[in-house]
């Protein structure tokens, strides 16, 4: 059993864990769930002793485990995967391990058919891929047998099949009598996994019970109610009778209705009595990512700023549909100029600035609105299809010159001949020139 009793854990100003107890029970899967930076990696951390604590303390079985006799028999823990020398083999990197804690090598041959990785323990872990890597680090927790396992995110990077392995090997050890303890975010595999909630927000503890309490204490179970979508008055009619009978009714987005604080008989009864058509009544029980949402709404560090603006990422009424692109078109949020309005020009001159006598209002390439293009030089191979408009004027232009401007309107910067390639006598020592003969000598 692990046990935490008044865990703190400061570095400098900022404090990690505060005041944080539990009990983590065996024979049963314990969640470990927060947000990003709620100190769930810190507290694990402290219970395998790689961090001391500022204050309070946690045991394994009763005892710290720096003191715990040949802890890695006792103890296995995946909170890195990738904490692994790359140019070993993963039979090697195993049997290493083993032999530091007094392990038979058999085990090794044991715990990698466990995992699946039977067939490539002869390659470097460095060209594992990130699921073969978890697959790996579950080996190595598995190796000593312990009676108490931690696992940081151990589905991270596998397949739909390997976290159903995962799944089912996470049951099978909590059904030994062993402790499991397991940190992930997917909502919806802890809620098949786990059968006890240990939340934690901001480093203190919100919540301490098993999922179903843990639902039941953080949402509502709703009524999901659907009308014939092609007569919108009728939904309208039966919100108007739900409200006034006391229930709350939200819309969704596919045109439900989610209704609160009415049994399913008292909603049919006040549907028939409006004479409104139900296409749907079903009852539903919020899931685990709901009550968990709700429960750490406000623990969260990171927030998106895009939570914030008005009518960006926000869900449409019901039955209201997203503008379709048009081609051709600048889309809301594009950095796309507007589209000309029809007897303009798509590039004004702005108000207030008067050009010289003479002088044509430039186009976005430098030429004048309205001159014709000069004809492009035929290349041997045909027409150069990426050949800019040359701009007409009295004279030719020049590289450089005042009043030359790119293509995104800026001045040029003044083009230098090119210089033919020098010619380098070659080293007298060189490869690629014999040395020269010597002298004859005088006879």
């Amino acid at each position: 059993m692990i046990e935490a009793v008044g865990l703190t854990k400061r570095y400098g100003d900022k404090t990690a864990v505060y005041n944080l107890s539990f009990q983590v029970r065996p024979g049963s899967v314990t969640g470990f769930l927060g947000p990003n930076g709620s100190g769930k990696s810190t507290t694990m951390r402290m219970i395998l002793g790689l961090d001391n604590p500022t204050s309070g303390q946690v045991t394994i079985g009763g005892y710290p485990y720096r003191r715990l006799p040949n802890a890695p028999r006792q103890v296995g823990a995946l909170l890195d995967a990738k904490a692994v020398h790359g140019g070993r083999h993963a039979r090697n990197h195993l049997l290493s391990l083993a032999q530091l804690s007094g392990i038979p090598a058999r085990r090794v041959d044991e715990v990698l058919g466990v995992v699946g990785l039977q067939d490539v323990a002869r390659r470097r872990s460095k060209g594992f891929s990130l699921g073969m890597g978890q697959r790996l680090g579950i080996a190595a927790a598995l190796l000593g047998d312990p009676q108490v396992l931690l696992f940081d995110e151990p589905v991270n990077g596998l397949d739909p099949e390997g976290i159903l392995w995962v799944r089912n090997l996470m049951k099978s050890l909590a059904a030994e009598g062993r402790t499991v303890f397991v940190s992930s975010h997917l909502m919806s595999e802890m809620a098949l996994t786990a059968d006890h909630l240990i939340v934690i927000g901001r480093g203190q503890l919100l919540a301490d019970m098993s999922i179903r309490d843990f639902i039941s204490a953080n949402s509502a179970d709703f009524a999901r109610v659907r009308t014939p979508e092609t007569d919108p008055q009728q939904r309208e009619k039966l919100t108007a009778a739900l409200t006034e009978a006391g229930g709350h009714v939200l819309p969704e987005l596919d045109g439900a209705l989610r209704v609160t604080g009415l049994p399913l008989p008292r909603i049919s009864d006040l549907a028939h009595s409006s004479d409104v058509r139900l296409w749907e009544l079903s009852p539903h029980q919020a899931s685990l990512e709901e009550a968990y949402m709700r429960m750490t709404q406000g623990a969260v560090d990171y927030r998106s700023t895009i939570d914030e603006k008005a009518g960006l990422q926000q869900p449409l009424p019901p039955g209201v549909q997203p503008p379709m692109p048009v081609p051709g078109q600048g889309q809301p949020g594009w950095y796309a100029p507007p589209s000309p309005q029809q007897g303009g020009q798509p590039f004004a001159m702005p108000q207030g600035q008067p050009l010289p006598q003479g002088q044509a209002a430039a186009g976005p390439y430098g030429a004048p609105y309205g001159a014709p293009a000069a004809p492009a030089a035929q290349a041997p191979g045909g027409p150069n299809p990426y050949a800019q408009p040359a701009a007409s004027g009295p004279g030719p232009a020049r590289p450089g010159a005042r009043g030359s401007r790119g293509p995104c309107g800026l001045g040029r910067a003044p083009q230098r001949p090119l210089r033919p390639p020098r010619s380098r006598a070659p080293h007298p020592h060189s490869p690629s020139r014999p040395p020269p003969r010597p002298p004859p000598l005088p006879t």
